[in-house]
């Protein structure tokens, strides 16, 4: 689907640790700022418990998982949004991506150096959000300077997004994050294209060792981020050759579906002999955007699809009993898909 969550944070807190144990690569993590310069770029597997479930009774060929996108991109600094670190360049891959990972360092370490030589988690969220901020208050100020639409705009359509954009400018020097904003469904049409960074759904992972679980300074930090999403991550229990064997009820999986839902994405599955399936769609998709997932072709030709829900194929063990107890349901092009749907597309040949 092309969706991506970019992992961000400050300089040595972890980032790359953490990308490597989402995606099983090893990109190098070493004891000095910028050891990522160009992002590194790996895929997480998602996983679904309903996946073993359909398995066990299908038998297939094959099972295949979803996976989400994941970018390691170089740590952040004070003073990024004015070209600090080489920050503009930074900023600007955090820009293509869809959801953040923010990395917040919690544990102490002597021989693993700290920017600001000093373990602060609530300092150091504020200097990565102020940076946000001021880029993007940026992009308001050089798209608010002009009062021409572009040629090709239309002249009500700059003026709404001008008044979604002084909205912006408002809360971005109050030091608001944007996507603590409440914004309607039209306001957010008009600015989805200034790809603002703190719009951008984030997910809060705080880095600590598994013996420091009571760390004090946790309990501060969850209330700093009571309005965001948050969840602590040990390193030292990871097991990655467990996580190999049973990819269930480990905090890496955790992860991952959080990444999910923060990208906003839902599943549906393709269930046959030969393959049992897991497809990314994002939420309260169409059935006719659903199937191009599968292929960009598959809105040609397309009349209905045959919908079952995974919790009736649990329970009558095949199509045909579902078919039997009237639960298989022929819905149209305008269907919203349900997550765990179970479709099969019909074309015209």
């Amino acid at each position: 689907m092309g969706l991506k969550c970019g992992i961000i944070g400050l300089p040595n807190v972890g980032k790359s640790t953490i990308f490597n144990t989402l995606t099983n690569l090893e990109v190098p993590s070493k004891n000095f700022p910028f050891c990522t310069i160009n992002p590194n770029i790996g895929f997480a597997p998602v996983f679904d418990r309903r996946l073993i479930e359909l398995k066990n009774i299908v038998h297939p060929r094959n099972v295949l998982k979803t996976f989400i996108k994941i970018v390691d991109i170089a740590g952040l600094v004070k003073g990024a949004s004015q070209g600090e670190g080489l920050g503009n360049n930074f900023l600007s891959q955090i820009r293509e991506v869809d959801s953040l990972i923010h990395v917040v360092r919690s544990f102490e370490n002597k021989n693993i150096i700290h920017v600001h030589n000093k373990i602060d988690p609530i300092k150091d969220i504020k200097v990565i959000n102020e940076e946000l901020i001021l880029s993007d208050l940026d992009i308001c100020k050089k798209n608010l300077s002009s009062n021409k639409p572009p040629k090709g705009v239309d002249q009500d359509f700059f003026l709404k997004e001008k008044k979604v954009l002084k909205k912006c400018l408002f809360h971005l020097k109050n030091f608001f994050l944007l996507r603590n904003i409440n914004f309607s469904l039209e306001e957010l049409s008009y600015i989805k294209k200034f790809k603002f960074l703190t719009l951008k759904p984030t997910l809060f992972l705080i880095n600590i060792n598994s013996c420091e679980k009571s760390n004090s300074s946790l309990s501060e930090i969850q209330d700093f981020l009571k309005n965001d999403n948050f969840k602590m991550f040990f390193p030292k229990i990871i097991d990655k050759n467990k996580l190999k064997e049973n990819y269930l009820n480990t905090n890496v999986s955790e992860i991952i579906n959080s990444i999910y839902q923060t990208l906003n994405l839902e599943t549906f599955f393709t269930v046959g002999k030969n393959e049992v399936r897991a497809w990314p769609f994002i939420k309260n998709s169409k059935s006719i955007e659903v199937a191009k997932i599968i292929h960009s072709d598959f809105s040609k030709g397309y009349i209905r699809a045959k919908v079952i829900s995974y919790l009736d194929f649990i329970k009558y063990k095949s199509e045909q009993k579902v078919k039997e107890f009237g639960k298989l349901r022929l819905e149209g092009k305008n269907y919203i898909v349900k997550d765990g749907d179970i479709i099969h597309f019909l074309f015209n040949v």
